[in-house]
């Protein structure tokens, strides 16, 4: 191509006014982690040096985004591995990382419950790869369950301490949680549904888990707050589906005109003027002699072919 006419082209491409808000939504695409799948009340998202911005359902969430809900609020997400979070009012998280390939064996996410109440339902990153939730002291490790993690505001009345919870998930499965403090020293492991570990100073002020019994009252709260959490998840999943769908390269229901070797019955619609009807054809009458004749001529005769279909008319079913 001449120097003149790559310029050429190129200053069209540039000047093209759909080009880059196009080029826009594909990044876009390509960087979304998440997705709202329930909101109650209000919710905010604050992101790179922006300001912060409503959240309503539907809205995609990106890796870093720092999300907050407002007072007799609830948030529920779910991520691009299934992973679903419900946070109660006056919570804060963050997420750090999040990296998923279905297939892949570099999955890792992480997110840190900076205040508030945020249950969650552990999916595929928890058991392909690696998903820690952190909180301002400590750091869990997920193995593939359900949780409660909460985390008091500093100076809040009362001087509650930060409690970990894990609970079955809604087929019965239990799974683990591993506890750290935040120099990766372990502090113990949660095994059976229903139990906790608060977090709170132990001798030398070095930081213990210690077993937490739930009380009646609070665990009747919780199941509360996990079952919003499966409602959000099971519209969360329908989500995650239709995002693999507009991502995916090889979209199933996107409609396939090539000729695939070895099938014979497929019509080849690239054929060039053979393939072509004779403009008197509508008129013969179906049965004729001459409708007959075509039917018996060889692959390269112009018998009847299907209606082939207009690529550049055909609408996007995404």
């Amino acid at each position: 191509m001449k120097r003149r006419h790559f310029l050429t082209l190129l200053g069209s491409v540039l000047g093209w006014p759909s080009f880059w808000p196009s080029l826009a939504r594909a990044q876009d695409r390509a960087n979304q982690v998440g997705q709202v799948a329930t909101l109650q009340g209000n919710a905010a998202v604050t992101r790179a040096n922006a300001a912060a911005m409503t959240l309503q359902v539907n809205d995609f969430i990106f890796k870093n985004d720092a999300l907050q809900t407002g007072a007799d609020s609830s948030l529920g997400i779910t991520f691009d591995d299934e992973t679903t979070f419900s946070l109660s009012a006056n919570t804060r998280i963050v997420v750090d990382d999040f990296v998923y390939q279905e297939g892949g064996n570099g999955n890792t996410a992480l997110f840190t419950v900076a205040r508030g109440t945020a249950a969650f339902v552990a999916s595929k990153v928890a058991s392909t790869g690696d998903m820690k939730i952190a909180t301002p002291i400590a750091t869990m490790g997920i193995r593939g369950t359900t949780g409660v993690v909460e985390v008091p505001e500093a100076g809040a009345p009362g001087g509650s301490e930060p409690r970990i919870k894990l609970y079955p998930d809604a087929d019965g499965h239990v799974g683990r949680i591993e506890v750290f403090d935040r120099q990766g020293g372990r502090l113990g492991i949660l095994t059976q549904g229903a139990s906790a570990f608060a977090l709170r100073p132990g001798p030398g002020g070095r930081l213990q888990a210690v077993a937490f019994h739930i009380p009646p009252q609070e665990a009747a709260r919780d199941r509360g707050v996990l079952q919003r959490l499966r409602d959000s998840h099971v519209i969360g999943r329908q989500q995650t589906i239709q995002r693999k769908q507009l991502r995916g390269p090889n979209n199933p229901r996107q409609p396939n005109n090539r000729r695939q070797p070895n099938n014979p019955r497929q019509p080849n619609n690239l054929r060039q003027p053979n393939n072509l009807r004779h403009p008197n054809d509508n008129m013969r009458q179906p049965g004729g002699p001459r409708e007959q004749n075509r039917n018996l001529r060889g692959p390269g005769g112009p018998g009847p072919q299907p209606r082939r279909s207009n690529p550049f008319g055909q609408k996007d079913r995404h």
